[in-house]
């Protein structure tokens, strides 16, 4: 999902949401594929505070639905992601992510920075989200 300034139809853009007051939608895969996410930790985050879980390699599988991403998770390396504050990430964004339940009280914060080249179509503009 992607945030938008406004919900205008274009091709290929679906699923739309509104997060925090804002319009998100699901942008055709070539635009995600080409994107990299930066993620800046400002708080660690060990076993007990609901890392971040990657499929190997999933990145590169293209738009995947539930149940493709179901029998993956089955097969797949799962990488948990452990961080000390101010380690930073840099990932390619389609990349198959969850969390685990966070087991202990405590932050998490991160400072994620999704980056495109690309222009969105048909009268659709990006929204920087602060």
């Amino acid at each position: 999902m992607i945030a938008v300034r406004d919900r205008v139809q274009a091709e290929g853009f679906d699923a739309w949401s509104i997060k925090s007051g804002q319009p998100h939608v699901q942008p055709p895969i070539e635009i995600i594929a080409r994107m990299v996410t930066l993620r800046i930790h400002v708080d660690a985050v060990d076993e007990l505070n609901a890392p971040l879980q990657v499929l190997a390699g999933s990145h590169a599988l293209g738009l995947l639905p539930d149940d493709a991403i179901e029998r993956l998770s089955k097969r797949a390396e799962v990488v948990v992601c452990l961080a000390d504050a101010g380690d930073a990430w840099a990932y390619s964004t389609p990349i198959v992510h969850a969390s685990a339940e966070q087991r202990r009280p405590g932050r998490r914060w991160v400072l994620q920075v999704d980056y495109s080249a690309d222009e969105l179509p048909g009268g659709l503009e990006w929204q920087l989200l602060i």
